[in-house]
């Protein structure tokens, strides 16, 4: 059995003071159970909130975030403890390819659903080719400058999003302001599990306040709860189609580009937390992934990433077995075969879920900028200076070129801006730097 796919989990009955749960160990059930309750409920804020803001049923992302992360449990063989849920990623390429307004279902939505299909292909073909030829030409051609200025250039250009789908009233906007408000509260304020899940929690106070507001003393449109009873308990979530659009595919899958390096970054901090090198599972990590995207979005789900919420779960518990994993993603597959939650969650209003879109995608652009004080990103260097500056315009300011007869909008032209600058800019850099030390 010593060469068998999955690991034999060693079975422990509790986390030792200075030690931790690996890998390829494991609690009792029930403690396992209760574990995998806490990472559905960390992923759960921003595993529903990106397929609200993209048009997508929540329900039925969720359901796919619970079969993705299934298989991508089996693809890596039981060994690199991650949940998938739902990529922040994919929010603006979405919104740019569909014109969605941000209520309701996106009638657009089959168009964006074949470019998330394409995304998930294109990452499975770099899984395989890191299975093959390791991940140097991956940290050469997106090193972390590259990577954070795409990530600050995606939350850059999600801005002006945010900002209209809370213009429309000026109560619409205040109530925007108190949930931006909530949200920061939770953050700051409070400890523990709660504060790991400020975007949820956060939400649901700006919810109750809104519903104070109008459904007691009339000041807005009311919350509506006839949806919520009236839905079935249990039932099929709504499925969706795939169209196949070559300027949607364009627009859509460089995303593969982030989705790469968010996999690395959670592998490369669990591999830290835990001791273990989990560099020979990085392509199978990366194929798992790329699956798991392509069937959400064969079916009308979003894609789908590793979650930093889950690592922070991980690092209080010290628990990071796999079989953990599991546990979170049959709880997602129970609540997403729930209609009755797919109406709660459409029954959050539209201008507390523009207040939390705030909030999420200017965190998306901060992410950016960690990205380079992680890793001591040198801006004197003129090459990183101008690279970042030109990715960041092209992005905020949705720059568009149009290329035969699909035009590549902000997002797409600031991620191949990105990469492109950075190899012309630093073309002679190791010929300059040997004549510099051959001079000395």
């Amino acid at each position: 059995m010593a060469h068998s796919w999955f690991p034999q989990w060693r079975k422990k009955s509790a986390v030792t003071e200075s030690g931790i749960i690996a890998p390829d160990e494991t609690l009792p059930a029930g403690q396992t159970i209760i574990l995998g309750l806490q990472h559905a409920v960390a992923m759960f804020g921003a595993t529903v909130l990106m397929p609200l803001l993209m048009g997508l049923d929540p329900n039925l992302s969720i359901l796919m975030s619970g079969i993705g992360t299934l298989l991508f449990f089996l693809i890596t063989a039981g060994r690199v403890p991650s949940y998938l849920g739902s990529s922040a990623a994919f929010v603006g390429v979405v919104i740019a390819v569909t014109g969605f307004t941000g209520q309701g279902i996106n009638p657009n939505l089959s168009l964006a659903l074949g470019g998330i299909v394409a995304c998930g292909a294109l990452y499975t073909l770099i899984g395989i080719v890191v299975m093959k030829a390791g991940t140097r030409w991956i940290e050469r051609l997106m090193p972390p400058v590259v990577t954070g200025a795409v990530v600050m250039a995606i939350g850059l250009n999600l801005a002006p999003i945010a900002v209209r789908g809370v213009s429309s009233s000026m109560f619409d906007s205040w109530m925007a302001v108190m949930t931006v408000l909530c949200i920061g509260v939770v953050a700051v304020f409070t400890r523990g599990m709660v504060q790991r899940l400020l975007i949820l929690v956060g939400l649901i106070v700006a919810w109750a306040l809104y519903a104070v507001m109008t459904n007691l003393l009339g000041l807005g449109k009311p919350v509506d709860f006839s949806g919520l009873a009236s839905a079935p308990w249990l039932g099929l979530p709504t499925m969706t189609t795939p169209t196949f659009n070559m300027e949607a595919i364009v627009m859509i899958a460089p995303v593969a580009v982030i989705l790469v390096a968010e996999n690395l970054g959670h592998l490369k901090a669990v591999a830290g937390m835990t001791g273990r090198s989990l560099d020979p599972y990085m392509g199978r990590a990366f194929v798992g992934d790329g699956l798991a995207t392509m069937l959400s979005g064969s079916v009308g789900g979003s894609g789908v990433t590793t979650y930093a919420e889950n690592i922070g779960v991980m690092a209080v518990t010290r628990v990071y077995s796999t079989l953990a994993f599991v546990a979170a993603a049959i709880i997602a597959l129970l609540l997403g075969f729930s209609p009755k939650f797919g109406a709660l969650i459409h029954a959050i209003p539209g201008p507390v879920i523009g207040g939390a879109s705030i909030v999420v995608f200017g965190l998306i652009a901060v992410a950016g900028a960690r990205i380079w004080l992680q890793n001591s990103i040198d801006f004197s260097q003129n090459s990183n200076l101008i690279m970042v500056a030109t990715t960041l315009v092209l992005g905020a300011g949705d720059f568009s070129l149009r290329i035969g007869n699909f035009t590549l909008g902000g997002i797409g032209t600031a991620t191949f801006g990105a990469i492109l600058l950075n190899v012309i800019l630093n073309w002679r850099r190791p010929a300059m730097t040997e004549v510099v030390v051959q001079k000395g």
